[in-house]
């Protein structure tokens, strides 16, 4: 029996494993063949720490090449891998351990001794550690424990990891991804973006987060493309890639940024014939300045947690500014209200259906109810329009989602985190249009009266128990929060009301 996921992204490390798989700024390169072996020794290194099929192996550690390995040893070894953001508190942490109860634990050696405590409150298994450089105990850990000869059986609708997404409560939803959710999903983009072993993907993107590891990591993968690795966004290491790259993956932020450098030119972008943008949506504006800059043209897809990517703009063909393009091959999309799809133009809910939609909530079989319909439709909670010409635009958010520099910030957990606050009577948190991230978090604070409070203070308040991204960038202070006649904050007034706070 095969494992469903690994036997085809690693499929090219069995036949040409001498291919290069990646190269670093600092000179390091990584062969295929390379990436399969140390993928090998963490999985039976992970089998030794006693990773059993279906059992979670929680991560929180710096992107490497180690970490990519990481990924692949944990499915490998027939586990459900489980990323956390890097940003993430003790605090935050903690839930996430209490709920998926991992039996690996993986973290930064630096973060061990506190992580530790938090990972025994929490009842997970073993802590083993993994720094940026590929050090750690679980590194020492797979260069003794046997290699796994072959992976794990696992079949198309076993879990390979699980991802959580936050909720308009402020809990988090562990969404549960299948080996089938994500092999097809890959294989799509392969195909659709038309990636081949010539490519050479620049590769800056989080590896925590489906944009960067479900979508970057293996498209390439499954491709044959070869990457240049980063550790993150950096401006001077992408443009100096460019001349020996074909594409780059990456959220508004990383556009926006590199448009500032007079170093982005056409012929600096000679070689490259894909620029893709997701994860929040990319203002007209920069579109424009892109193509008059560079040439080319980005392309826009939509894609979720739960589901991956649903749709795209064509790779040839009219890609429209504004517009997320037209649902992906293998993917259905519809919009609704009231119980029946709207006619074309008009607003609605988004639904999608597909073999890339997630497999419900973990442990939350009444959420995953009430989002995902027997018939296999998920609603996804984002507002949006399907034109005449099949291209969908999203228009809004009904959950009030704000997306900063690509990461999802869910008001009502910053909210809570406020009001807990001394001198707090209550608070709504927004986004207003930033120029560098997307959207901008804004806190819109009502004091009690009974202290003074001030921007920074409130800041630095929260910020041991909320992540930086989902920290307010400015805070603003009222009498009273507007409110319609059945007492409901109107958060739409409020974005109108600051939507140029952020303006230059």
């Amino acid at each position: 029996m095969p494992n469903h996921l690994i036997d085809a992204l690693l499929a090219g490390a069995a036949t040409d494993p001498a291919a290069l798989f990646a190269r670093t700024p600092d000179g390091r390169r990584m062969t295929r063949g390379e990436l399969a072996t140390g993928a090998a020794r963490i999985a039976g290194a992970l089998l030794t720490a006693g990773v059993a099929p279906g059992d979670r192996v929680a991560v929180q550690v710096d992107k490497s090449l180690e970490a990519l390995q990481l990924y692949l040893g944990t499915v490998m070894a027939g586990g459900v891998f489980l990323p956390l953001n890097t940003a993430y508190t003790p605090a935050e942490v903690q839930y996430f351990l209490s709920d998926a109860t991992p039996s690996v634990f993986v973290c930064d050696p630096g973060k061990e001794a506190a992580l530790s405590q938090v990972a025994a409150k929490a009842g997970a298994g073993r802590v083993l550690t993994l720094d940026a450089g590929g050090k750690g105990s679980l590194a020492e850990a797979a260069t003794t424990a046997a290699p796994l000869d072959a992976p794990v059986p696992r079949d198309a609708e076993d879990l390979a990891a699980i991802l959580y997404t936050s909720g308009t409560t402020g809990r988090s939803k562990g969404a549960m991804l299948s080996h089938r959710a994500l092999l097809s999903n890959s294989e799509t983009l392969r195909d659709h973006w038309r990636f081949t072993d010539a490519d050479v993907l620049i590769h800056a993107l989080p590896i925590y987060h489906t944009h960067g590891l479900f979508v970057a990591s293996n498209v390439a993968l499954l491709s044959g493309a070869a990457c240049v690795f980063l550790k993150g966004f950096d401006a001077d290491a992408i443009l100096e890639a460019m001349p020996g790259a074909t594409s780059l993956m990456g959220v508004p932020t990383f556009y926006t940024r590199l448009l500032a450098d007079d170093r982005l030119t056409k012929d600096r972008c000679a070689t490259m014939r894909l620029f893709i943008s997701g994860s929040a949506p990319l203002l007209a504006e920069t579109h424009v300045a892109w193509e008059q800059r560079t040439g080319h043209r980005i392309l826009e897809r939509y894609g979720m947690t739960e589901t991956n990517m649903n749709t795209s703009n064509p790779y040839d063909g009219d890609r429209r500014a504004g517009t997320v393009g037209f649902p992906l091959p293998g993917v259905e999309l519809r919009i609704m209200a009231d119980g029946a799809e709207v006619a074309p133009g008009d607003i609605g809910v988004i639904e999608v259906r597909g073999p890339n939609v997630f497999s419900g909530y973990w442990q939350m079989p009444e959420k995953t109810a009430e989002e995902l319909r027997p018939d296999g439709w998920f609603i996804t909670g984002d507002l949006g329009t399907l034109d005449r010409d099949g291209y969908v635009t999203i228009v809004g958010r009904a959950k009030d989602l704000v997306i900063s520099g690509g990461f999802n910030v869910y008001p009502k957990e910053v909210e809570e985190a406020i009001d807990e606050l001394p001198g707090v009577l209550e608070s709504a948190v927004i986004g207003v249009p930033h120029p560098d991230f997307g959207e901008g978090v804004v806190a819109v604070v009502v004091p009690d009266g009974t202290l003074e409070l001030t921007e920074d203070g409130v800041v630095s308040a929260i910020a041991t128990d909320l992540a930086k991204f989902k920290q307010p960038k400015r805070v603003i202070f009222l009498d009273a929060l507007p409110r319609n006649t059945m007492g409901k904050v109107q958060k739409a007034a409020l974005r109108s009301d600051y939507a140029g706070l952020f303006d230059a």
